[in-house]
């Protein structure tokens, strides 16, 4: 299968599905980003990108796709959006789609996810993920992550100049990765866990 995992800045994807991505990656599924922003607002653009690449390698993403929009100014009032989303569907062919989900503290995630679900009206699996600033996030579908977990905060370490960056003191990137998994995992009745909310989850019977 083709997966397109799409997130508004470098490290988003890495925070709310890496683990499931590894998965797919180890699974011989083709994985690719797409990275609507550089994030320049949280550092330095090329740091940025050179981290997200780095990321990338470690979950086995096959490429990582760039927006070109500027950090914290996504719109989802125009089609500019959709547009490449689109554009990148038409390539990619993906048989699901990763995004941020909808309710969420910063206006880029919001932004994204609307404009998302616009272009992927026709994707048959279109599946939310969670970052730090979401809000109101109450999955429906979880993916064990237990044997990938170290792996995952290996792609989230990639991220090194965000690690920090959490506005909570003290506490990193790595040390929420751990709790949510753990919290997911409970949910979803397994150690180590990734939540999703669905907008579609296609089920094929044989």
């Amino acid at each position: 299968m083709n997966i397109l995992a799409i997130g508004a800045h470098p490290d988003d994807v890495e925070v709310g599905c890496a683990g499931t991505l590894i998965k797919y990656a180890q699974g011989g599924h083709h994985v690719f980003l797409l990275i609507t922003t550089k994030g320049e607002m949280g550092g330095e653009d090329k740091i940025r990108c050179e981290e997200q690449m780095k990321a990338a390698d470690i979950i086995g993403a096959e490429d990582v796709f760039w927006g070109g929009f500027k950090d914290t100014e996504l719109s989802d009032k125009g089609n500019d959006v959709i547009h490449m989303v689109e554009r990148y569907i038409k390539e990619i062919q993906p048989h699901f789609i990763f995004v941020n989900f909808s309710y969420d503290s910063h206006q880029d995630h919001r932004a994204l996810n609307r404009s998302v679900l616009s272009a992927a009206r026709y994707v048959k699996n279109v599946m939310f993920y969670e970052v730090p600033t979401t809000d109101n996030f109450t999955p429906n579908v979880f993916v064990d992550i237990g044997s990938v977990l170290d792996k995952k905060l290996e792609a989230l370490k990639a991220h090194a100049s965000q690690v920090m960056k959490t506005n909570i003191e003290g506490l990193s990137i790595l040390d929420i990765a751990r709790s949510s998994a753990h919290f997911r995992g409970v949910q979803g009745r397994v150690p180590l866990a990734e939540g999703f909310v669905t907008e579609r989850l296609f089920v094929n019977i044989d």
